[in-house]
């Protein structure tokens, strides 16, 4: 996979930059992008399997099992809400005081948000004092992610031969499942090798210690490319610069509208093979947190792999293709995937192995459609905010609305949401073939979708 990057990286570096003696190894450019949204699905998958395996008891002892998770769900979207806003300050640090200045107060909020949640006393301790710190922390969050935002994804994407831009594209993605692996992996060493009351004491505050050190290292891996004197002449010899978010907003408007619905069937199934599954195997089974962590350890892999065969089909089909046929395949899965998960251990491996294998496909090429079709001068910001509204709209809500369907009227219902998320894609991808067709803009990300 780094060759295959190196080689295309390395076309557009020496295009555009011959003669320069100082050089960043194009295969260090997809490392750091690997590197850095690792570091980041790490700390969202640590918080989200807390989220089922300790809030509920630990912040939310009042009230039932199903209710706490509810509650805890609750406070889940509190970081993608607080995304956007992120974006709006920290690309105004950006402008003023560069990049470097952004990426690091950033990822030391992000990192120290993080590691705050795993000094916090219970609710038996402060009340809902302690509810309200966990909230706040939420927030700070997906206000840090706001400002990681460093345009390596697009970097990679516009260097790209023609004929590897789908290639180029599932690389940044991932990062998903890499971080959901190692999470998941660590939580069940400690949920099989504790006993239950130590691990809801203290045993499960280390992922969150882990994630702040894995923040330190992916911020000077970060730092290390942005400030080399190549790379920044990369960024500035295509334009990705950060642009006022509100003019973005005022002139590319119905770009992000579109770059946002259309990895939405993407985002959605998301979340319901990674976070909802948990939680009803959890509430309704009687399988053990380490085993069903296990086998979606197992599943992330196959992620892994489905994403590495995006890039490949979409090279050969046609981005949009790609996106169309997953879109359709999870509208397919959720007619009779969920049912799955109330058929015992084989029925989950069942509902996560098809659930991954199928996500990793339409995942793997999200980003470009995230991306969209924006002018040059609006590119770095708008493929940010877009990015932002895709996940508050696609994923932030999944968990408690896919959990409390399912409780309600019956595991088929949860699959209601996901068909909405495959339509509002493939209305998408219809609305941006004609957006794009009214754009000449050979080197805009969104025209790698073409």
């Amino acid at each position: 996979m780094t060759t295959s990057v190196s080689n295309g990286v390395a076309a557009g570096v020496v295009s555009g930059h011959a003669g320069h003696s100082d050089h960043v190894s194009p295969g260090e450019i997809a490392i750091g992008v690997i590197i850095g949204r690792t570091s980041e699905f790490f700390d969202f998958f640590v918080y989200a399997i807390a989220s089922v395996l300790v809030f509920p008891s630990f912040f939310f002892p009042f009230t039932d099992a199903y209710t706490g998770t509810l509650y805890s769900f609750a406070i889940f979207p509190l970081a993608f809400v607080a995304r956007p806003l992120g974006t709006f300050v920290f690309m105004t640090i950006d402008r003023l005081y560069g990049r470097t200045a952004k990426l690091a107060i950033a990822l030391f909020l992000l990192g120290g948000s993080t590691a705050a949640i795993s000094f916090l006393p219970g609710y038996a301790t402060l009340g809902k004092t302690a509810i309200a710190l966990l909230a706040l922390f939420r927030l700070g969050q997906g206000f840090a992610l706001g400002g990681s935002w460093d345009g390596l994804a697009s970097l990679l994407a516009l260097n790209a031969p023609r004929d590897r831009r789908g290639w180029f594209a599932m690389v940044p993605q991932l990062g998903a499942p890499l971080g959901l692996i190692v999470a998941s992996s660590m939580f069940a060493f400690f949920v099989s090798s504790l006993p239950t009351e130590d691990f809801l004491s203290w045993g499960w505050r280390f992922p969150f210690f882990v994630a702040f050190a894995i923040n330190v290292v992916a911020l000077f891996a970060r730092l290390r490319l942005v400030e080399s004197p190549e790379f920044v002449r990369l960024f500035e010899s295509r334009d990705l610069q950060p642009e006022k978010a509100i003019v973005t907003i005022r002139e590319e408007g119905r770009t992000i509208l579109i770059g946002a619905l259309a990895p939405l069937a993407s985002f959605a199934l998301f979340h319901m093979v990674t976070v909802f599954p948990l939680s009803y195997v959890m509430l309704n089974t009687p399988e053990r947190p380490a085993s069903f962590l296990i086998i979606e350890t197992g599943a992330a892999m196959i992620g892994v792999m489905a994403i590495i065969v995006s890039g490949y089909m979409a090279d050969r089909f046609g981005r949009r293709a790609v996106l169309g046929a997953s879109a359709a395949a999870i509208a397919a899965f959720s007619g009779f995937a969920p049912q799955l998960l109330g058929q015992g251990t084989g029925g989950e491996v069942a509902f996560m192995t098809i659930g991954f294998a199928i996500l990793g496909i339409s995942f793997g090429q999200s980003s470009g459609a995230v991306a969209s079709s924006f002018s040059t001068q609006h590119r770095y910001t708008g493929s940010a905010l877009t990015s932002d509204i895709a996940w508050l709209v696609g994923a932030a809500f999944a968990p408690l609305i896919a959990l409390k369907l399912a409780t309600t009227y019956g595991l088929i219902s949860s699959g209601a949401y996901l068909l909405s998320g495959a339509a509002a894609t493939l209305i998408a991808l219809w609305a941006n073939r004609e957006l794009a067709g009214n754009r000449n803009n050979a080197m805009s990300p969104m025209s790698l979708a073409v």
